[in-house]
């Protein structure tokens, strides 16, 4: 029996703040994190009744140790969601939270779900970077010059973009200076409020006089990246770090960070019977590849595409989320489309606020739906480059 294509509505997203790799959540695992974003993002909506979820769609970039073991399962059932939801782990690398929102998108659009749950989470706090737990990479990829860009690192990529597109230092040292400014006050603005759901930590630390064990608390309510005493001098003062000669820095490249984001989708008849109100509708998703060695430029091939499957012109969008893994490729593909640098990250962007890859797409689309709720924007895109050479395009609607 064939269906008919429905709209599918996101109606609630949150997310962690975000942390730097080995700080606020270096000992928190990222299943845990999970939980709590999945618990949290099913509570915004009183009228849901969580049997009537019909999977759970987790990205996650390395899903292995402790983020492994189906991590998607693994959440869902310590976030105390039925047993009879079910749940499975996607690995788009740097998309694959944005993966989980659009499959979850899917299943509602053809009518095979009414409500479901997308998420991302990452730990690079506990994970061993950047290949894992061991050397996993294939012997051909070496072998075979046509495959060696997959096993470029994610620094000698960017330095081929910045070569290519013709990116210099102090244009890279400029755009982190503006991510971190930005990410500052809209801290200092209360900005990040309504998405941010803070996380206790809890330590058990022995008291040495006493002999006892003391449970010491501390709430994370704070993206933890993002510094108030970036300067241009400090940021040129760093060196390369991929390449001798290059102009790649730890400062105007993303941060290794932690973190999760969960978002709450539905079919219009859900929306009816849980009487909730949707933020926004999923109007297109496109992912595209490139060539692995200058994997960055991906959103210059993604974004048209997923416009097109929008009907939107590039212009009808007012709020971007341009992930920036590295300030050379965010400019690069800034420049090529020809976006509105004003659209691009009001709030700053993974330079500042951090990078936990497959949780990445998830959290930024919080951040878009959080814009939208506030009026700020009617049409938003969550976009990002993707290791071994892709790039990925999601646009919302306002509704």
């Amino acid at each position: 029996m064939s269906r008919q294509i429905q709209d599918a509505y996101i109606v609630a997203a949150v997310r962690t703040p975000v942390g730097k790799r080995r700080g606020m959540f270096g000992r928190v695992r990222p299943d845990d994190l999970l939980a709590h974003v999945l618990r949290e993002v099913v509570r915004r909506v009183p009228g849901l009744d969580p049997k009537e979820i019909g999977d759970v769609i987790v990205g996650c970039a390395m899903p292995e140790a402790e983020q492994g073991m189906n991590v998607a399962r693994i959440g869902a059932l310590l976030a105390g969601l039925p047993d009879s939801v079910p749940g499975y782990t996607v690995n788009r690398f740097c998309a694959s939270g944005l993966q989980a929102v659009m499959d979850a998108a899917q299943r509602i659009r053809l009518g095979e779900a009414d409500v479901m749950l997308a998420a991302g989470t990452e730990s690079m706090s506990v994970m061993p970077q950047i290949m894992g737990n061991k050397v996993a990479l294939n012997p051909e990829i070496f072998a075979r010059d046509g495959h060696v860009g997959i096993a470029y690192g994610m620094g000698l990529t960017a330095e081929k973009v910045a070569a290519r597109w013709k990116v210099g230092r102090e244009a890279q040292d400029e755009f982190a200076l503006g991510s971190h400014r930005k990410a500052v006050a809209a801290i200092a603005g209360g900005r990040f409020g309504d998405e941010i759901v803070p996380y206790t930590v809890r330590e058990h630390r022995p008291d040495l006089a006493s002999g006892a064990v003391r449970v010491v608390e501390r709430v994370c309510d704070t993206d933890e990246g993002p510094r108030p005493d970036a300067s241009i001098e400090a940021l040129g003062r760093l060196r390369p770090v991929f390449a001798a000669a290059g102009s790649v820095t730890a400062g105007n490249s993303s941060q290794m960070s932690d973190g999760a984001g969960a978002v709450l989708l539905m079919s219009e008849a859900a929306l009816k019977r849980c009487d909730a109100a949707p933020v926004a509708r999923v109007a297109g998703y496109a992912v595209a590849g490139v060539p692995p060695e200058i994997m960055g430029i991906g959103p210059i091939e993604a974004v048209p595409r997923a416009l097109k499957q929008a009907g939107l012109r590039q212009d009808d969008l007012d709020w971007i989320e341009l992930n920036e893994a590295f300030a050379a490729q965010a400019l690069a593909v800034i420049g090529s489309l020809g976006l509105d640098a004003r659209k691009v990250n009001p709030l700053g962007g993974a330079i500042a606020l951090g990078h936990p890859l497959g949780a990445t797409g998830a959290i930024r689309t919080a951040t878009v739906m959080a814009a939208m709720q506030r009026g700020e924007a009617r049409r938003g895109m969550v976009t990002m480059c993707i290791g071994t050479g892709m790039g990925a395009a999601g646009i919302f609607e306002k509704v």
